[in-house]
């Protein structure tokens, strides 16, 4: 089983926290489209593994017209095996799902809605620059649920300035649909970003790690008590709703990228496109390498699996480290687990090692510390 991701590089106007690929000029969105067609063509060429998942990531996926959605899942069912009920995901802006847009949606192939709210705070969502305000938002969730059973939408905690009354305001407006997933990340200053100068310059003052964990121990505590499964650090869920997608990232299935910026995974090598929407283009009019490629060590399969683990509640299986890499990666990652242990962040049942809450919020951390290093 395999899963596609198909990277949409559009957006109206910039997010202050955002470094993926995208540009605000649309003016060769149409050629982008048709090289992203000839590219699946392509990428098809031989492969056989059964597609589940389509997913369209971006930039803003929703900002392409309802007929140019169709057209690119339309090329994947031709060009690959599918499997008879593929989950297929359109991550979607609130004020690009107008009621009209909504309706064109379900009668298309897409069946998955991943909404990115962030914030039902007008002050967070000016802070951020998105393009929508509140009532966008609740407006679009409103139509949303009208067309769609399978939704998801993005939630951001840990915004600078606000506290627990603020976040548990936005969770509760968001547990009052009854979605059967919400996504939450804590708030991150990526480098090259303008929030990455706002807080070099002083002008925004980011909120301490202490004050971002308890933001995500009252979700983590309220959304149990909602009945949702946290299966993954940033993943909410209730039972079957689980998003397939990111099931597959976590549990390191294979997956083909499609458009600028897109990566792929077959299981041992990792490639990822040229990250420029006129190169793109250009290289696949002429036929021409658009991308580059690494193969993965076992050291780097092993951290890969150690990041991944830790992150979902299907933990690090002693099982699997020691049948796939061998005794030494096993007494390794049992020997630099140990002080986690003890410190109760990681848990042992039975042969898994999985993260207590208090674990799961620093698991990225704690599973560098654990890592292997290539020499």
């Amino acid at each position: 089983m395999a899963g596609i991701y198909i990277h949409i590089p559009f957006c109206k106007q910039a997010c202050h926290y955002c470094n993926f690929h995208f540009s605000t000029s649309f003016k060769n969105k149409e050629s982008v489209v048709e090289s992203m067609l000839k590219e699946i063509q392509i990428k098809s060429i031989g492969y056989d593994d059964l597609i589940e998942t389509i997913y369209f990531g971006g930039g803003t996926p929703s900002f392409l017209e309802t007929s140019e959605i169709n057209k690119l899942i339309k090329s994947v069912f031709k060009n690959f095996n599918i499997s008879l009920n593929p989950e297929i995901t359109l991550e979607a802006n609130p004020d690009d799902l107008n009621e009209l847009k909504l309706k064109e949606l379900s009668n298309s192939l897409v069946n998955r809605l991943s909404i990115g709210v962030q914030s039902f705070i007008d002050k967070d969502l000016k802070l951020m620059n998105r393009s929508h305000n509140s009532i966008d938002s609740k407006k679009c969730i409103d139509n949303a649920i009208k067309y769609f059973d399978n939704i998801s939408i993005d939630l951001i905690y840990g915004m600078p300035d606000s506290d627990l009354k603020s976040w548990e305001y936005n969770l509760n407006l968001a547990l009052g649909w009854d979605l059967n997933h919400i996504s939450a990340y804590a708030l991150t200053v990526e480098p090259n970003t303008a929030l990455d100068k706002y807080v070099k310059k002083g002008i925004i003052k980011p909120l301490d790690e202490d004050q971002v964990f308890e933001q995500y121990d009252f979700m983590f505590n309220k959304m149990l008590d909602k009945q949702y499964v946290n299966y993954e650090l940033s993943s909410f869920a209730k039972k079957g709703y689980f998003s397939k997608n990111n099931t597959a990232y976590w549990l390191k299935k294979k997956y083909i990228g499609i458009g600028p910026s897109a990566h792929s995974f077959d299981g041992i090598s990792r490639s990822w496109n040229v990250s420029n929407n006129n190169l793109y283009v250009k290289a696949i009019k002429n036929n021409q390498m658009f991308l580059e490629k690494e193969n993965l060590t076992e050291i780097d399969q092993y951290n890969e699996y150690i990041m991944t683990g830790l992150r979902t509640i299907w933990g690090v299986s002693l099982n699997y480290l020691k049948e796939n890499f061998g005794i030494n990666y096993e007494n390794h990652f049992k020997k630099k687990s140990e002080k986690f242990i003890i410190s109760n962040h990681l848990i042992v049942n039975e042969d898994v090692v999985k993260t207590t809450i208090q674990g799961k919020f620093l698991s990225d951390g704690i599973a560098s510390e654990l890592f292997l290093v290539n020499h």
